[in-house]
Formats: structure tokens, C-alpha cells, sequence
């Protein structure tokens, strides 16, 4: 059984796979956490590109498309990798790897066991797995739960009875729903909910709000039973702020400055049409 995601960095623990494998695996670090994995003669583990931060002399690495994973066409269209990193312990003793998180984030072990086979993430939730554990990204077919933007519904899905290793921004909070239990949380806060909650979009306001300085546009109401795994800092919002406070002031001041003069622009080209038609007829 996989250690809880909130459990005390530094500690090791040992995951007991449905096969009675016994893998020990120790989250290093605070708010940009490693995991390392020790791994037996032939164990190995998959894991994203480029996030390999140290292994030992007997971890062979090689760049593989992994079929299982059905990722090949949406990743490709939206400019993501479609291939995944193996690490094989070809030694005659035991070996390590190290696996880092891309950003300041924080690394969930997930027993999918223990949430029936199946978890939704955000999108690029995945960092790495160990056993049966397989990754695609579900589209919502459900109109209503479309937000525009491709990280908006491209959604990330681990399924299997392995363990995986997920990334979540900031502080990291569980939420256990009861059945009927409602909660409301921003989208982009949502780093990974079970299968059997209930999602729901919903808009706070009109749409003049995205121009005029609007935020929390869109939060999802989450409906239990189930667990939903919280982030206080999403990577995109992050990025954000950064963007801001290296761009000149009246945009920092005014990140919409650019959108709000597209439309004055806009308008006066209307208006300028319109009189001109008038003036024909």
C-alpha cells in the first residue's frame, strides 16, 4: 500500500504492489519535490521526458513509445510529447532513481488500487508510475463542461492497478465527499478527483467579466461521493503572475490592457461602418 500524499517529506516508504512486489520509494524535498525509487534486478519505472534527475550506475534509461498509454494523437496536436522515458535495473543489485518535479510542485503517490482503478488529473498531472498504470486524456463530450482553451478539456486519465506518481502546485489539500457532500473550487485548482464524483461547470458571470477584470470566472461543483486532491498554486496561474511583473507597467497594472483596446478598436470600426452604410442609403 502507497504512503498518504501528505505524509512527512523525507520518510521512506514501501509500496506493496496487488503482486506482492515489495518497491520502496522516499519523497525528498518541500516545495519542489523529488521522488527516488529503488528498484530490483529487472523493475522498472516509467516516467515523463525530462524528468530524470539522478539514477544509479546500474539504471539503464531508454526514450520509448509505450502503446498502452493513448496519448500519441491529442498530445501530438497540442504540441506535447508522445513518448515516455523507461528506467530498467539491468544490475545484479538493487539500484535507484531519481525523478524530480518540473516546477515547484509538490509529487502525489497514488495507489490506484485504493480509488478503483481509476483517477482524472489536470493535464500534465503525470509524472511517473510503477507497474500497471496507464495514462490518456479523456475529452468531456458533455457540452456544458467544455472551457475554451485546449487545457481546458483535455483532461488526463490514470488507470490500472499500479502506482502513480502525480505533480499538484503549492499546498496540496484531500477532500473526502460524502454522498451529496457539495463542493465548489476553482478549475484550475482541481489537481485530481475520482471517478465517482460528480463534475459540474459552472459560470460566474457574464462574459464581459473575462475583459474587465474578471477572475474565478469558472469554478466546478463537485458533487460525492469521492476524493478530489486540491492545489493552492497552479502552474498556470503562477506563470502568470511571473509573466506580469516582467512586462511593461501598464500591462502588469492592467494584465486585459491589450483585449480591452482590441475591442475599442473594434467597436470604432463598427461604428465607422455603419455610418458609412447609413450614409449611402
Amino acid at each position: 500500500m502507497a504512503a498518504p500524499f501528505f505524509s512527512t517529506p523525507f520518510q521512506p516508504y514501501v509500496y506493496q504492489s496487488p503482486q506482492d512486489a515489495m518497491i520502496p520509494f522516499q519523497i525528498l524535498g518541500g516545495e519542489a519535490q523529488l521522488v527516488q525509487i529503488m528498484l530490483k534486478p529487472e523493475e522498472k519505472v516509467i516516467a515523463k521526458p525530462g524528468s530524470m534527475c539522478f539514477m544509479s550506475g546500474s539504471i539503464e534509461m531508454e526514450n520509448v513509445f509505450v502503446p498502452e498509454n493513448e496519448v500519441g494523437v491529442w498530445q501530438w496536436l497540442f504540441g506535447k510529447t508522445v513518448s515516455s522515458v523507461v528506467f530498467h535495473n539491468n544490475g545484479q543489485g538493487d539500484g535507484f532513481v531519481g525523478i524530480a518535479a518540473p516546477s515547484l510542485a509538490r509529487i502525489l503517490p497514488i495507489d490506484l488500487a485504493m480509488f478503483g482503478g481509476e483517477i482524472l488529473c489536470q493535464p500534465d498531472a503525470f509524472l511517473c508510475s510503477v507497474n500497471d498504470v496507464k495514462v490518456s486524456n479523456t475529452v468531456d463530450q458533455r457540452a456544458r463542461n467544455i472551457i475554451p482553451g485546449a487545457e481546458g478539456f483535455l483532461r488526463q486519465k490514470l488507470s490500472g492497478q499500479g502506482l502513480a506518481f502525480i505533480i499538484a502546485g503549492g499546498s496540496v489539500v484531500q477532500k473526502n465527499l460524502e454522498v451529496g457532500e457539495v463542493l465548489s473550487v476553482d478549475v484550475s485548482c482541481i489537481a485530481a478527483v475520482t471517478t465517482t464524483v460528480n463534475v459540474q461547470i459552472k459560470y460566474n458571470g457574464p462574459m464581459r467579466r473575462v475583459v474587465f477584470g474578471g477572475e474565478n470566472l469558472v469554478t466546478a461543483v463537485l458533487t460525492g461521493p469521492g476524493i478530489v486532491f486540491i492545489q493552492s498554486l497552479p502552474f498556470h496561474r503562477f506563470s502568470q503572475r511571473i509573466a506580469r511583473s516582467v512586462t511593461s507597467p501598464n500591462i502588469r497594472e492592467n494584465p486585459k490592457f491589450v483585449m480591452q483596446i482590441a475591442i475599442f478598436f473594434f467597436l470604432a470600426y463598427v461604428v465607422i461602418i455603419s455610418s458609412l452604410i447609413l450614409t449611402d442609403v
